[in-house]
């Protein structure tokens, strides 16, 4: 209550300034943005700087308090945007999960689908203001995108990056970037906030705590997979980086100038804000025990270079012992004054400091937010986010006209679980707009049956007569199965690969009594699941990879499993399916050597990086590229994609290059191209690619161009793989001549 009253105060007397009249060139919108905020922080007593980095959230953590006088208004910054306007207050559209944002393999997508948030986001902002709320998740600075990279197969927060590649993560982190800020000239719908930075991909609390783990990374690895994406996302524009939890080689994230200055500002030239993880500072000293004092951690996260401590619910939390750090001479007041920069710049580019009427997003209200458009956008994403991992005899799509009033039986934990579909992070619909398996399928021309068989994902109880029964008298049968938040989420890692509990009997005992009637089974989850049983068996006919399609789950797989409108299923594994546990090396253990598809070595796993069938079948052809080319050059290629079959589809067009004879460690192969195409049934279409010099630089001790051969795959896949699409893959090759050259001359 005693925050609530001196909150409300403040605003009485912001509004009495307002009121007045007062007028700083901090508030004169003709004036540049850094003579702005440089007027701004002159008038800022030490007291005042020290409240605006030590309130990130959450709780009394926040907001940043507003500064009467001035006619400051308080700000929130801990907003969640991963893939809708997660957590705050009120209904938002629910885009599906991360990963499965990734595995449509489309940054045009992602960008739509940030800019949809963003309008939610800002719209809320707008109403949040107007009735003069500044609780968590009301503002516009968001915690959002997660681009660490899915080095493990049973990290918990899997499900919220954009898979194991870090070309392709860069793509999407790009897209999301800009996608979420606009592309207005002067103002950002709302801003974007890369995270976790850096060397962050679990473990969670198996075997030990995220927040007292230290990262032991070589260089190489450093480089060339944590990395690249991070810069892609500076290169875009982001307005801030997270730091991590962990330690990286000895040293807490967070208090790594190495990483926030040397690396992110100095070398990237990253020139936007710095947060914490929530309580990451603290754990500077109460987890990692690499300080000893509030104070000392205070000193050594600032002057490392983070800008904003997010605290957990802490009002006297660590950054606000900078006060006596300035006093004590430990840290100066221009250093202060340098972290205090970007806080307020964003603040100015978001428009709080200029009259509404300038800024378009200004008028955005509460009408955007769950729009039709949005609604079907939601549709559209959850449907190019499944991946087709199986197809026997092309049971799929279903004809409408044969299924007719048939009797299709669902069943499985997540058949009618709404809140099982969404996942992490996951903002709340209005429940009209959420559909499950059941209610979607239950829209087609069929009878419906329903059993869940397991009372939750766990499927500790399991009612086998209940499954049996259902699947004996009906013709066909559509099991759901998976894990879910229950099983995998933030701070919860998986003990293996296996469907949880009793899953798999469910699925056996479903087998067995269809009696070679259609079995389709979909799968709702993010780390990969050991389904070999059923990719092998004859009685399942269909595997649908769902990942957490959110809202529109239900009416995107009945469309998809009759291909209505033209629905063809066109994505692709963002992630490698091991076959089994013996390919799974320790979550602790941070060298790539075995992981991701890029250091797998001669293992073959169960789906491949990049797998993913079609309701119909592409050929490739017509491979032409550079034969030659200078150490600085574009290699330019383009291929022809013809479609064989009937019925229109989207291929996912994939080119790969690997290294012959580099001079240092390299991938076995590396995905330096992609692009999703649109192909009528019986047509070609010409897909043209510019790989940058970057694509094929390697790290020795900094960042070089080598001549050599490489050798060059273009297809709808990863070459050399047991389980492998229909289609075709080409191969060639180029060579590239002159000296060694760093990339930075290039």
């Amino acid at each position: 209550m005693a925050k609530i009253s001196l909150l409300t105060a403040s605003l009485v007397l912001l509004n009495l300034a307002v009121f007045l009249g007062q007028q700083y060139p901090f508030m004169d919108p003709s004036l540049p943005w850094d003579k702005r905020v440089t007027d701004l922080i002159s008038r800022l007593t030490l007291e005042e700087m020290v409240l605006q980095i030590s309130r990130g959230g959450v709780q009394q953590n926040g907001p940043a308090p507003p500064i009467p006088r001035l006619g400051v208004k308080p700000y929130s910054w801990n907003t969640e945007c991963l893939r809708g306007d997660a957590q705050a207050p009120g209904w938002a559209t629910s885009f599906p999960q991360a990963l499965g944002l990734a595995a449509t393999f489309s940054p045009q997508l992602v960008a739509r689908v940030a800019n949809a948030t963003a309008t939610e986001v800002r719209a809320k902002h707008n109403y949040f203001m107007s009735v003069g709320n500044y609780d968590d998740h009301t503002g516009l600075s968001c915690f959002s995108p997660v681009i660490n990279i899915m080095r493990h197969p049973l990290w918990g927060r899997n499900q919220e990056t954009y898979g194991e590649d870090p070309y392709l993560t860069g793509l999407l982190a790009t897209a999301f970037v800009k996608g979420l800020q606009g592309d207005h000239p002067r103002y950002i719908k709302a801003n974007a906030g890369c995270k976790h930075f850096a060397a962050h991909g679990g473990p969670e609390n198996v075997p030990v705590s995220r927040f007292s783990f230290d990262a032991k990374v070589e260089e190489r690895d450093l480089q060339m997979t944590f990395l690249p994406q991070f810069h892609e996302c500076v290169q875009a524009g982001t307005y801030s980086i997270m730091c991590s939890y962990n330690r990286v080689n000895g040293v807490p994230a967070c208090a790594n100038k190495r990483l926030l200055t040397d690396i992110l500002r100095t070398e990237w030239g990253f020139n936007g804000y710095v947060v914490s993880d929530e309580g990451a500072i603290e754990y500077i000293m109460e987890k990692h025990k690499y300080t000893s004092s509030f104070l000392e951690t205070a000193v050594e996260a600032l002057n490392s270079g983070c800008n904003l401590e997010l605290s957990i619910n802490l009002a006297d939390n660590v950054f606000m012992k900078v006060q006596d750090a300035v006093k004590f001479g430990n840290i100066t007041i221009e250093t202060l004054k340098e972290r205090l920069y970007p806080l307020f710049y964003t603040r100015m580019r978001l428009g709080e400091f200029d009259p509404p009427e300038m800024n378009p997003y200004s008028s955005l209200d509460l009408r955007s937010v769950q729009s039709k458009e949005h609604r079907d956008l939601a549709l559209e994403a959850a449907i190019k986010s499944f991946v087709l991992l199986k197809n026997t005899r092309n049971t799929l799509p279903l004809s409408l006209q044969s299924i007719t009033g048939k009797k299709i039986g669902i069943i499985g934990p997540f058949a009618d679980d709404p809140m099982g579909l969404f996942g992490d992070y996951e903002p709340h619909p209005d429940s009209q707009y959420i559909s499950t398996p059941r209610g979607g399928i239950t829209m087609l021309p069929v009878q419906v049956s329903f059993a869940a068989g397991c009372s939750d994902a766990r499927c500790e109880k399991y009612s086998p007569e209940e499954i049996k029964q259902l699947v004996k008298s009906v013709d066909i049968t559509v099991v759901c199965l998976g894990t879910g938040i229950t099983v995998e989420t933030e701070g919860s890692d998986r003990q293996d690969l296996s469907l949880p509990g009793h899953q798999a009997d469910l699925l056996k005992d479903a087998v067995t009594s269809a009696a070679g009637h259609p079995v389709i089974l979909l799968l709702f989850n993010a780390g990969p699941l050991d389904v070999s049983w059923a990719k092998s068996n004859d009685g399942v006919h269909a595997i649908l990879e769902c990942f957490f399609p959110a809202q529109a789950a239900g009416i995107a797989i009945a469309k998809l499993l009759v291909g209505a409108d033209g629905v063809s299923p066109a994505g692709r594994l963002p992630a490698t399916w091991p076959s089994g546990m013996e390919q799974v090396p320790p979550m602790e253990n941070y060298t790539m050597q075995g992981r991701t598809y890029r250091y797998y070595g001669n293992q073959m796993p169960l789906y491949p990086f990049g797998y993913g069938l079609s309701y119909t079948n592409f050929h490739y052809s017509e491979l032409i590229m550079n034969s030659s080319l200078g150490t600085c050059d574009i290699l330019h290629l383009s291929v022809q994609v013809q479609n064989n079959g009937s019925r229109a589809g989207e291929e996912v067009v994939q080119v790969y290059i690997s290294w012959v004879f580099a001079s240092v460690p390299v991938p076995g192969w590396q995905l330096v191209g992609t692009e999703k195409v649109t192909i009528p049934a019986a047509a070609s279409v010409k897909v043209s690619f510019s790989i940058l010099p970057k694509q094929r630089a390697v790290w020795t001790d900094l960042w070089m161009l080598e001549p050599m051969v490489f050798q060059l795959y273009v297809g709808g896949q990863q070459p050399f793989q047991d389980t492998q699409a229909p289609s075709n893959i080409l191969q060639g090759s180029f060579i590239v001549v002159g000296l060694p050259q760093p990339l930075s001359t290039c």
